[in-house]
């Protein structure tokens, strides 16, 4: 009997997780003022009783019905141009003295996203239950990252939202035009790429058949690159899906391979290698390193707390593994210059800089200007990369087109040539 108990026990499905609904109410002050919002309750008579608790009379209380959300890969979600603007409001009005929860549903009931706009009411609606803003952000990780919930936790706790939501805002914005930077020097080059590509499969596919007809009718031997063409345009219409598969393929293994583990350790590590790239993706890391490190400890969060914020945010295994042995080495009583020292990823005159700002008790500040300056670093990198892959990825696409125009005119000046 037990056994059989012990085995029913065990088959039992675990109970379904249960959504707490939400209601919309309205109700006034004892100052006749109306209000409204959303609540997460069980019931209409939770809400009015957690209502009456807040000092409003309630006067209508409804179950919001189910947003109907069509998802779209690759489309909607919350944009960190969301995050920017609720960040830079929210600053204002708690600066200016607006309760919090009232603020909150002001930015949220106005805010132009939907889905940002659910999660700003749910993050109220967690307030008002109790809960602190910083815990109520941190529901939401795909919105709200570990360093904006620390940041405002640190302000929560010092008195100093607004300040920090300042600061905040200030380094999304910085961030945001670095990665903007990055991505437009990087546009060019696929663009580029792609019609190279593009042009390779109309010729192959279009024109070189026209070509091939022709010299059939011609008779005689063909050349040798010509005869490579014809017999690639043959071979590609057989099997065209397997010239675009196994490249695509073989694309999609290399981003698995890549995403985690020891491969995602080792190309990391060569990034920051590679010729031309490297040196930019390397004063970009450092450029974000030294801004996200500096905002979190002008804001009062302690350098263990910082590291290990930074380092999660780092987009790099080998930068990450290298501010965590950093972290570890602070953590045995050691300064911070030193381990950055040992791990020579980071350039010299950032080390001896960081160094000064430690001894000096002003490191906020320095990481603030290494910051600004790599960020100008990063443009000047940005501009010589830009101007010598332009004229690189020109000559590569002209020699392409240069090589089919030669090759297809050539049987038909070595005819020219017997004929005279």
């Amino acid at each position: 009997m037990a056994q059989a108990a012990a085995v029913t026990q065990k088959t039992k499905p675990a109970p379904a997780v249960v959504k707490t609904p939400v209601w919309k109410w309205t109700g006034k002050t004892k100052q006749g003022d109306v209000k409204s919002g959303e609540i997460e309750a069980q019931d209409a008579s939770a809400v009015e009783q957690r209502l009456r608790q807040m000092g409003i009379e309630p006067t209508k209380v409804k179950k919001k019905p189910k947003d109907i959300v069509l998802k779209i890969p690759g489309v909607g979600g919350v944009q960190e141009k969301d995050i920017l603007v609720f960040t830079r409001q929210f600053s204002v009005m708690i600066d200016a003295g607006l309760p919090l929860v009232q603020a909150l549903d002001i930015i949220g009931t106005q805010a132009d996203n939907p889905e940002f706009r659910r999660v700003l009411l749910t993050v109220k609606s967690k307030v008002e239950a109790g809960s602190t803003f910083a815990d109520a952000l941190g529901e939401h990780p795909k919105v709200f990252d570990t360093l904006f919930v620390q940041l405002v936790r640190a302000g929560e706790i010092g008195g100093i939202l607004d300040t920090i939501l300042q600061r905040l805002g200030a380094y999304i914005e910085k961030n945001s035009k670095l990665r903007r930077r990055v991505k437009g020097a990087m546009v060019y080059p696929a663009v580029v790429l792609t019609v190279a590509v593009g042009v390779v499969i109309a010729l192959i596919g279009f024109v070189v058949p026209t070509f091939d007809k022709m010299f059939k009718d011609m008779g005689g031997t063909l050349p040798g690159p010509t005869q490579f063409l014809v017999d690639l345009s043959k071979t590609f219409r057989s099997g065209w899906y397997l010239y675009l598969g196994v490249p695509a393929a073989a694309f999609v293994g290399f981003k698995i391979a890549i995403s985690k583990g020891r491969g995602q350790e080792v190309w990391h590590d060569t990034v920051l290698k590679l010729p031309l790239f490297g040196p930019m993706i390397r004063k970009v890391a450092v450029a974000r390193f030294t801004r996200t490190l500096g905002t979190m400890i002008s804001s009062g969060v302690p350098i263990l707390d910082a590291l290990d914020i930074v380092a999660k945010t780092a987009g790099n295994r080998t930068i990450e593994k290298s501010i965590l042995y950093v972290r570890a080495k602070i953590s045995e009583g050691k300064n911070i210059a030193g381990p950055l020292a040992e791990t020579k990823v980071f350039p010299p005159m950032v080390v001896q800089m960081i160094g000064v700002g430690e001894a000096t008790g002003a490191m906020d500040q320095m990481l603030g200007k290494i910051a600004d300056f790599y960020d100008d670093e990063v443009d000047v990198a940005i501009g010589a990369l830009t101007s010598m892959i332009e004229p690189l990825m020109m000559v590569v696409l002209g020699g392409i087109v240069g090589f089919f125009m030669i090759a297809m005119y050539l049987p038909i000046f070595t005819m020219a040539s017997t004929v005279k």
